[in-house]
C-alpha cells in the first residue's frame, strides 16, 4: 500500500440545521427522565463498536446527566433483546421489517399495557473491506474470485497470481455474526462460508491475526482499518469538540499496519479501495446499512440519544471513523496516486 495521503470532507446536513442542532445541544436539561438526561441500555451489534464508543463519549459528554450503557454482540442477540423487551435500543444492519414491527407493538400492549412506537433509521453505509499482511503481494481481487476463496475453490495464494505465500486462511470475527451472513448472501448466494473461513472471536482480533499472519485474509468493516486507530487515543473532550464546531468534518485514510485489498466490482475496469468517496459513488462494490432501531418516546433519554445519532452532530461522528454517513451533501476528495 502507498503512503500517500487521502483527504475527503463531507458536508453533513445543512447549514442551517446544523446550526440550530448545535445551539440546542449547549443546553442540556437538568430534569432526570428526559431527552438529555438518565440512564438508557442499547444493545449494539459488535461490527459497529468503535463507531459507538464515540457516539456515547460526545453524548454523555455534551450532557452530562445523560448515560447510554451499551451491551456489544450479535446481530441476532441485539433482536432477540429488542423483542423480548429488555432493550429499547438497538443497532444492526438491517432494518426491521413490517412484520416485525407490528408483532413488537402488539407484545408491547399485550405485556406492558403500553403502544409505542417504533422508529428506525439508516444511519450510515459501512464497507466491508478485506484485509492482507502486507508481506503478501497481493493487491486487487475481482468479486467472483472473493467468492471462491470464502467457498474454498480458491485456497491457495498461487491460484490468485504467482506468489511465495502458502495456503489461504479467511479470518472473520464470528461465525454466526452479520458479516458472516452478509458474505454468504453476497458472495455465495447463501451457500455456507467454506472450509478455509476461521473465527477471531472479536473484530480487534481479525486485524491482530492479519497483522501477524502473512498468510492471512481477514474480513471487517472499514471503520477498524482507518488511519486514526494508528494514533494515540483521542481524549472525550478533545473528540466532543471537533465535532460541535460548526467547522466542516475531515474524514479519514487507511491504516498503513495492513494492506487494504482493491476489488474489482463486476464490469468495472479498475479496482478500488473502501475510501468514503468510492463507497458514496458506488465504485467499491461491498457494502451494507448501519440501521438504529427503537421504540424510545422522544421525552426520554434513550430518545434523545436516538435522535443525536440520526442528527448533524452524531452524523459527523460516523464521518470521522471512515464510513459514510447516511446524510451527505456533497464530497470532495484529494485522491492517492494509487486507488
Amino acid at each position: 500500500m502507498t503512503g500517500h495521503k487521502i483527504t475527503q470532507l463531507l458536508a453533513v446536513g445543512a447549514g442551517a440545521v446544523l446550526a440550530l442542532a448545535l445551539t440546542s445541544c449547549l443546553k442540556y436539561e437538568k430534569d432526570p427522565h428526559s431527552s438529555t438526561s438518565g440512564t438508557t441500555t442499547m444493545v449494539c451489534d459488535d461490527s459497529f463498536e468503535n463507531i459507538f464508543k464515540q457516539e456515547v463519549d460526545v453524548f454523555e459528554y455534551q450532557y452530562p446527566d445523560a448515560h447510554i450503557l451499551v451491551r456489544y454482540g450479535t446481530q441476532a442477540e441485539a433482536f432477540d433483546s429488542l423483542f423480548s423487551l429488555n432493550t429499547r435500543t438497538i443497532v444492526a444492519c438491517r432494518d426491521i421489517t413490517p412484520q416485525e414491527k407490528k408483532a413488537l407493538k402488539a407484545r408491547y400492549k399485550n405485556e406492558r399495557g403500553a403502544n409505542v412506537n417504533v422508529r428506525s433509521a439508516k444511519i450510515a453505509v459501512d464497507a466491508v473491506a478485506f484485509i492482507v499482511n502486507p508481506k503478501n503481494n497481493v493487491e486487487k481481487v475481482s468479486v467472483k474470485e472473493l467468492g471462491d476463496i470464502l467457498s474454498g475453490s480458491t485456497n491457495e495464494w498461487n491460484q490468485l497470481q504467482p506468489s511465495d505465500r502458502g495456503k489461504i486462511k479467511v479470518v472473520l470475527d464470528k461465525s454466526g455474526s452479520s458479516l458472516a451472513t452478509y458474505l454468504s448472501d453476497s458472495l455465495l448466494q447463501g451457500q455456507p462460508l467454506g472450509p478455509t473461513v476461521f473465527a477471531a472471536g472479536s473484530v480487534q482480533d481479525v486485524f491482530n491475526v492479519v497483522e501477524k499472519d502473512p498468510n492471512a485474509i481477514g474480513v471487517l468493516g472499514v471503520s477498524w482499518i482507518t488511519s486514526d486507530l494508528d494514533k494515540p487515543d483521542v481524549s472525550r473532550e478533545d473528540l466532543a469538540k471537533s465535532v460541535l464546531g460548526d467547522e466542516p468534518v475531515i474524514g479519514t485514510g487507511l491504516s498503513q499496519r495492513v494492506k487494504v485489498l482493491k476489488v474489482y466490482r463486476p464490469g468495472y475496469a479498475q479496482a478500488y479501495k473502501p475510501y468514503q468517496q468510492y463507497i458514496f459513488d458506488g465504485s467499491y462494490p461491498l457494502f451494507r446499512q448501519i440501521w438504529m432501531i427503537t421504540t424510545a418516546s422522544t421525552s426520554n433519554v434513550a430518545g434523545g440519544f436516538y435522535s443525536f445519532v440520526t442528527g448533524p452532530i452524531g452524523q459527523k461522528i460516523i464521518l470521522k471513523t471512515g464510513i459514510l454517513p447516511a446524510h451527505v451533501r456533497n464530497i470532495q476528495v484529494e485522491l492517492p496516486d494509487s486507488n
